[in-house]
């Protein structure tokens, strides 16, 4: 057996993650720079729920931006020469026996340090000033007065609404810094020492909230940091198709082509490295959406329009039979997991040796697994963390790894693939498994499918398919009574599903019109065999995620 090497996120600087399909001849280079080392800021992460955002707004100022533990060694910090450094917020009190917290040698790198929030709070402490209990705690929207003669408030309204979520409070600033910024009941929201290039805020300016949050943001980065802002897609998806190239040489690739965004974008971008040395396979696990396992192939197969080595793998059985009797979200995630694992172990076997496993991992995929900054565990279905050691592959590619979904979408537009696809709904790697409360059975899925079919349809005539973050039907565990044709029923409910989000950090319930889910609901209640009921899931995310189960 062959030694495994898993990336690490430091490795994966020299390789872009995820792979999908198309084939186009490779242009000349007219600078030879691996885009990974451009200029960056990192986030050190104190376990707050917005770390994942506050990467994502330094990204829109084309800043690239990384999430990094608090454990961090200082000697590691230093080592990536960031341009700047950002403390996200945190549960704690930083005051704490066992809080988290830093060292002082980390605000005399000479490298420009923001605080947002418990960062704050933490920098204040460290550096000798005062952090205590709030006598009036702040949550939610809140006017703050800044002065606006900072470079961290340029161009920023003197009043400017803020989204603050605080019980401690800064009470007296460290030595050096100044105020720049207070609220009615908070006398230190801003504070800076320009001179060491050290600067603290108590609210989040990374959330939508905060009204000219991304301008602050873009303050730090661009004006106080000094980036300039180079960070752009066409420019990582060619170094990245290069990388691959190098990183990949000779050897044989397998990919795990699911169809979906993430995957298809992997797939196209090694194909456009590799060509033929690059072999997708396609494993109809029996819990796609309707006819996708056909569309996939159309498109993707020998008759597409990228002619890859294409393999489909129809083991629609094979998935429901383990996953019969099986309730539990969790053991079905990992039974689904555990089983396209072992189809991928008898393709390999096929096909022969192979060097390299493409996996369709982003970055929020690896944070919500655990392993990035101090995030817990939220799903373990994701592509994060390897493969079990009988998997005969010496490492796992993820060239998505560190893309936000919608920097996949431009990726993908990057790399000419079709806008439909591109565009295509989020899909879970354990498909309608997720989307389906309970057991699973062939019957269950014809359901969902079919829902979930008249829905996306009808919300595409709408005209919303590229105004609602994402869309789809489950299917929930309870049946109720109903009457059909003057005769009793005794049927499944069925939840529909609608979030707006640009990072699928967090998301908030679409409005849709209330005519288009009453059309919904007729069609599916008409047309879908076992279903009664219809309802709309309004839960935003956090405290629920966008997928049902």
């Amino acid at each position: 057996m062959t030694e495994k090497n898993v990336l690490s996120t430091s490795e994966s600087y020299l390789i872009i993650e995820k792979i999908t399909d198309f084939i186009c001849p490779q242009g000349p280079h007219e600078e030879e720079t691996n885009w990974m080392d451009m200029e960056k800021v990192i986030v050190i992460d104190f376990g707050g729920q917005y770390n994942q955002l506050v990467a994502r707004r330094v990204r829109e100022c084309n800043v690239y931006c990384e999430i990094y533990s608090y454990r961090t060694d200082i000697g590691q910090i230093r080592a990536m020469n960031p341009k700047g450094i950002i403390l996200t917020g945190g549960p704690n009190s930083c005051y704490g026996a066992d809080a988290p917290t830093c060292t002082k040698e980390l605000f005399e790198l000479g490298i420009p340090v923001l605080g947002l929030c418990y960062g704050a709070q933490v920098m204040m402490h460290v550096l000798g000033g005062k952090v205590e209990s709030a006598p009036v705690r702040e949550y939610g929207k809140t006017e703050v007065m800044v002065d606006v003669s900072s470079g961290l408030f340029y161009n920023v309204s003197p009043k400017t609404l803020c989204w603050m979520s605080h019980f401690d409070y800064i009470s007296r600033v460290a030595p050096g810094f100044d105020i720049v910024g207070h609220t009615a009941d908070c006398p230190v929201a801003a504070a800076e020492n320009v001179e060491k290039k050290l600067y603290a805020i108590q609210f989040h300016p990374e959330v939508l909230h905060t009204q000219e949050g991304t301008k602050i943001l873009d303050n730090f980065v661009r004006g106080i940091c000094g980036c300039g802002g180079t960070w752009r897609m066409d420019s990582f998806v060619e170094d990245s198709i290069r990388m691959l190239r190098e990183k990949v040489g000779n050897g044989k690739v397998l990919c795990a082509l699911s169809g979906g965004v993430d995957s298809s974008v992997a797939a196209v971008m090694l194909a456009k490295a590799i060509g033929k040395q690059l072999t997708c396979v396609f494993v109809d696990h029996g819990l796609l959406r309707k006819n996708e396992g056909d569309e996939v192939e159309a498109v993707f197969g020998p008759d597409g329009p990228y002619k890859l080595n294409f393999i489909r793998v129809n083991a629609q059985e094979r998935f429901y039979n383990k996953l019969s009797g099986v309730t539990d979200p969790e053991q079905k995630r990992k039974l689904i997991g555990e089983e396209f694992i072992r189809v991928f172990e008898e393709e390999a076997g096929k096909i022969g040796a192979v060097d390299f496993l493409v996996q369709g991992t982003i970055y929020p995929d690896v944070v919500e697994s655990g392993f990035g900054g101090e995030s817990v565990v939220i799903k373990s279905h994701h592509n994060v963390g390897g493969l079990p050691d009988c998997v005969d592959f010496k490492e796992i590619i993820e060239p998505l790894r560190n893309l936000f979904k919608d920097e996949v979408r431009k990726a993908g537009l990057e790399l000419a693939i079709p806008e439909h696809l591109v565009f295509r709904q989020p899909f879970p790697g354990p498909g309608l498994g997720i989307r389906i409360i309970g057991e699973v059975t062939a019957e269950k899925v014809r359901i969902v499918q079919d829902a979930d079919a008249i829905y996306r349809e009808e919300i595409a005539k709408a005209g919303l398919d590229r105004e609602i973050g994402q869309y789809f039907a489950a299917l929930t565990n309870m049946q109720s009574v109903g009457v059909m044709g003057d005769e009793r029923t005794y049927d499944y409910a069925v939840a529909l599903r609608a979030v707006n989000t640009v990072d699928f950090m967090t998301a908030e319930s679409a409005e849709v019109p209330f005519e288009v889910l009453q059309t919904v609901m007729g069609r599916i209640i008409n047309e879908v065999r076992g279903v009664n009921r219809v309802f709309y899931d309004l839960t935003s995310k956090p405290p629920g995620t966008i997928e049902f189960e």
